[in-house]
């Protein structure tokens, strides 16, 4: 049975083909004139000088956490010696997706718009293959990630332990998938320095060349003639690729790690066998996921002339019929693989697929400017920017409720249906593992198409540089036009993306928060603990061997319930932690786009002959400002996410870090579908009036909502997408450290 993980490795390599395979199509294409050659160099060369030093910052601060890990394994003796390798190879393995990803971003962006001098189904055809890059080198060198560390692990994991005949093959399993699960804390850890350093840049640049360009100046987006433009360009890449690369990495990691460790713990007393198979049954699901999403990536292609509604559905085809094969070929798996009601498990994968289209679709339905939603944003704009911006807050706060209750109702069918729906005995301890299993499944199964659904996302920021590329380059109004088509669809998969990303967090939280739960039984181990003494339902003590303990006796010891202040108190700071976090984002971005807003006048104001175009702007100072404003204002916030989470553990205990981990789980899913819907749609309003909608470009309406689309930049773009890491960080975080929490809290 081990050596299905072979079919793993191989479907890592697949990915890794195709990712290159469409790279070299993608380069094959030519980048067009000179100076469009020119515009493109200039992005490329600037994205790539700040991830070169965003990542000797990450350097540094995994330098630190690497000896606090060491500390943890080889001092304190309270964790697996094998963590600080996991987390270097997480980390290492993470940044490398997001590196190679804009990459062909940056390399993609003057052969979309080149591409579109031809036709608009070419300009597509290219932005998503590039974007298919990055989908497949995130899933490719995620599953290379888990086959290789479970292959390294199943040989020589016994090699710290001091009596390795003592430790049953079972027990080993479980060892593997904890310790696995934890190289998920240098995955996340990258995630959000990308996302956070990623986002400020971004959006600080955004909002600098919006402000001074559009609304003081009146010249048109991407203009040759407005400094921070080539910043802005810079900041779609470092932000909306690399940053959502890590990010769903990140995700996909941690959900099919999750899953597995929930399946070894399921079924420890059934046997190894069946740990096995529930173990590489996640995995499985997501190679074959692999294989489909190829098939989808080519079955995306359009017409000329296609309107928004005919491209969604041009992208809606290939994700669907991926979807559609995953949930037919999941059955195959489960069948094959012979599990404990393996059509109820084959289930929860599908409805975790399901609970991605619903959310996807909410997510187009509130942010597309084919819908009533976003046009209503937009005709707020007659009002002036208030109304505008009061029509956005309504309009997120208003599509939570889609996703929310999906992903509640998903939640519940996965674990009833991982169980044969015995509601009367679902909190048992032998339904409540296996429910759990199904709900981490569902999570893998939401992912599963991410080859393609990611693909979908990275096209975005491609078709964006490609309008850019085109502005700039003073094409022909028919090349703007089809650029600005693909992008507003960019707008609307990226947006998409994001809904999807939230929803997998969410799921995949929960995940995390079982899995926390078998981290504590092996930190009691560690510390010596061979029994716990469990309070039983009718009030008696009854000592159980740590080893067999359940989710639920470890609950009951250390009394995690919400009439525990220790837990109340952890539920009220991660709610209070969602907050500060996007305060301190929101502020960030802030500050830096001051100083852009502060450049950009003072280039306009000292430079002779830029507004006539007789003048060269200095967009090298713009981008440095971006980028010195994004290394400086990413570490309070990313640093306070691994501490809070430790600080918790070491005062509060078990129950205060479980209290902390759902209050940031609840209150971050919401927060943060509010703000990506929102933001799509300031983003989309203002683009429906760019078409020619309320006066078009230059009115009154058209000022008023690029100030919403300004406001909405953050949202969107910094605070509501570095979300999803927050909740998993923290939960990470919490997993690694769950040792040191049961050896040393203070209550």
């Amino acid at each position: 049975m081990e050596n299905v993980i072979y079919c793993v490795l191989a479907a890592s390599l697949v990915a890794l083909g195709f990712a290159y395979y469409f790279f070299r199509e993608v380069m094959k294409e030519s980048e067009g004139t000179d100076k469009m050659k020119e515009i493109a160099s200039y992005v490329r060369k600037g994205a790539m000088a700040y991830l070169k030093q965003q990542y000797k910052v990450v350097f540094m601060v995994f330098l630190v956490l690497v000896a606090f890990l060491c500390v943890l394994s080889y001092v304190l003796e309270v964790q697996n010696g094998w963590v600080p390798f996991a987390f270097l190879t997480g980390g290492f393995f993470s940044g490398l997706a997001g590196f190679l990803g804009m990459k062909a971003a940056t390399f993609a962006s003057a052969r979309t718009t080149n591409a579109c001098r031809r036709s608009l189904n070419s300009g597509l055809k290219v932005a998503f293959r590039a974007g298919s890059v990055m989908g497949l080198t995130v899933v490719g060198l995620g599953l290379l990630d888990i086959s290789l560390w479970f292959i390294i692990l199943n040989k020589y994991l016994l090699a710290f332990h001091p009596d390795p005949a003592s430790v049953s093959y079972s027990q080993k399993l479980v060892f593997i998938t904890t310790t696995m699960l934890t190289f998920g804390m240098g995955v996340s850890i990258q995630a959000l320095f990308a996302r956070v350093g990623g986002g400020i840049y971004t959006k600080a640049a955004d909002v600098g060349a919006d402000l001074v360009g559009k609304v003081e100046a009146g010249i048109p987006e991407d203009d040759p003639r407005n400094p921070a433009t080539i910043a802005d360009n810079v900041g779609d890449n470092v932000g909306d690729v690399a940053g959502m690369g890590t990010d769903l990495y990140e995700s996909y990691c941690n959900a099919i790690l999750a899953s597995a460790a929930l399946g070894a713990a399921a079924f420890f007393k059934v046997g190894p066998e069946m740990q096995l198979k529930a173990m590489f049954a996640p995995m499985l699901i997501a190679a074959l996921g692999v294989v489909l999403s190829v098939l989808g990536i080519f079955l995306v292609r359009t017409h000329e002339g296609a309107g928004m509604k005919q491209l969604l559905r041009a992208i809606a085809k290939g994700v669907n019929i991926s979807a559609i094969l995953i949930a037919v070929g999941t059955f195959a798996i489960f069948y094959f693989l012979q599990i404990q009601n393996w059509f109820g498990v084959s289930c929860s994968v599908v409805i975790g697929l399901l609970a991605g289209v619903i959310i996807g679709q909410s997510a187009e339905y509130y942010t597309s400017h084919s819908y009533k939603p976003t046009r209503k944003v937009a005709e707020a704009g007659k009002t002036g920017p208030a109304t505008v911006i009061i029509s956005g807050l309504g309009l997120g706060m208003m599509s939570t409720a889609i996703p929310v209750l999906t992903v509640g109702l998903a939640i519940m069918m996965a674990f009833l249906s991982a169980i044969n729906f015995d509601v009367s005995g679902m909190l048992e301890a032998k339904n409540l593992s296996l429910g759990l299993y199904g709900v981490g499944i569902a999570a893998v199964g939401m992912l599963s198409t991410l080859g393609i659904t990611l693909a979908t996302d990275a096209y975005g920021p491609i078709a964006d540089n490609a309008g850019g590329n085109a502005e700039m380059s003073g094409l022909e109004h028919e090349v703007r036009k089809r650029t600005d088509v693909l992008d507003a669809l960019g707008n609307t998969t990226a947006a998409t993306g994001k809904g999807f990303a939230i929803g997998s967090a969410a799921l995949t939280g929960l995940a995390l928060l079982a899995s926390y739960i078998e981290e504590v039984k092996i930190g009691l181990h560690h510390a010596g603990k061979a029994f716990i003494e469990v309070i039983m339902p009718n009030g008696q003590n009854m000592k159980v061997i740590t080893e067999n303990a359940t989710i639920i006796d470890i609950m009951n010891y250390y009394q995690i319930n919400f009439m525990n202040p220790k837990a109340l108190v952890g539920v009220f700071i991660g709610s209070m932690m969602v907050f500060v976090f996007c305060g301190l984002t929101m502020n960030a971005v802030g500050r830096a786009a001051q100083k852009m807003v502060e450049e950009v006048r003072r280039q306009f104001r000292e430079i002779k002959g830029i507004l006539t175009g007789e003048g060269q702007p200095d967009y090298a100072r713009c981008v440095a400002i971006s980028t010195k404003g994004a290394q400086r204002e990413m570490m309070l916030p990313s640093l306070l996410t691994v501490a809070v989470p430790i600080i918790t553990g070491l005062i509060f205990g078990v129950a205060g870090v479980m209290g902390l981990l759902v209050g940031a789980l609840g209150s971050g899913f919401v927060l943060a579908i509010f703000m990506a819907n929102a933001g799509g749609a300031w983003d989309n309003a203002k683009k429906y009036v760019e078409d020619g909608n309320f006066g078009g470009k230059g009115s009154d309406v058209h000022k008023a909502n690029v100030v919403g689309d300004t406001v909405g930049d953050p949202f969107k773009d910094t605070s509501g997408p570095c979300l999803n890491t927050l909740i998993k960080l923290m939960s990470i975080v919490a997993i690694v450290t769950a040792g040191l929490t049961v050896a040393f809290s203070l209550l």
